[in-house]
């Protein structure tokens, strides 16, 4: 479906970057169909094309306002005065697609004239490495075809699912941020490992394995969560001690209260 598909990017940060990577590794677009502005660093945009193939020659507004697929990324506090110089410029039948966090649907279409399909979208940073959790949501002038694009380009970099706009927030607080929950946990793990007498390099490996072995299972094994901790509990063993001191803790009301707070910032961000 992109194969002949034009695709402009507004911001040139490591999302679009990783975006476009996923785009062009799995050939879904050819560099020549991509176009590229960034607010002020000219420098950037010249070692993406540099890095990706793309021709210097088309990373102009012209061509990035005019692609049949325009992807918004820039910074939340950007995103108005973006809108407000280029949304007039977007045509019938184009495709918006915001990457922007905590910024709907209805504020970007306030400042599109045309029937433009808009469509909000939230990775995280796993993009980078092609496994990131990303959940979209369509505007009120979505097509079918809006929603089956931005599918293909986000497949590329990961998984994605669609879920209804109202719950946005709550994505970015659970996946959107949950990649800082994890790398806290990461650190604690390896220090603990460190004060239990392991040398840090070996602490970070069976750290960073045991999270992977961990997410694998909960992936193939086809069990929930609960279960598959329970299998590995004995009582009165040491995974039952561990256990108890996170509860003692409180880390499950940690947990939760850093993905309610990040969600209720994601809603604050949008207003």
């Amino acid at each position: 479906m992109l194969e002949q598909k034009t695709i402009g990017f507004i911001g040139a940060g490591s999302m679009a970057e990783a975006i476009l990577e996923g785009l062009i590794t799995e050939k879904k677009v050819k560099p020549h169909q991509v176009s590229m502005v960034n607010r002020q660093n000219r420098a950037r945009i010249k070692e993406i094309c540099q890095k990706y193939g793309l021709d210097g020659e088309r990373q102009n507004e012209e061509n990035v306002t005019g692609a049949e697929i325009v992807i918004l990324a820039v910074k939340p506090k950007d995103a108005a005065g973006v809108l407000r110089k280029w949304g007039e410029r977007l045509q019938d039948g184009q495709i918006l697609i915001s990457v922007v966090a905590g910024i709907t649907t209805e504020f970007i279409e306030n400042y599109i004239q045309n029937r433009v399909s808009v469509m909000r979208v939230m990775p995280n940073t796993s993009c980078r490495v092609g496994r990131s959790a990303t959940a979209m949501s369509k505007g009120s002038r979505a097509t079918r075809e809006a929603v089956e694009i931005t599918r293909e380009i986000f497949s590329t970099i990961g998984l994605v699912v669609t879920v209804e706009e109202a719950l946005m927030d709550a994505v970015t607080g659970l996946s959107g941020s949950g990649p800082a929950y994890i790398y806290t946990l990461t650190e604690a793990m390896e220090s603990a490992g460190v004060s239990a007498g392991l040398d840090p390099e070996t602490a970070r490996m069976l750290t960073v394995q045991t999270l992977l072995g961990a997410a694998h299972m909960l992936m193939e094994s086809g069990k929930d969560a609960r279960q598959l901790c329970e299998e590995v509990t004995s009582p009165g063993g040491t995974t039952m001690a561990g256990l108890q001191a996170l509860r003692d803790y409180r880390f499950d009301e940690a947990v939760k209260a850093a993905v309610l707070k990040a969600a209720k910032r994601a809603g604050e961000l949008g207003k």
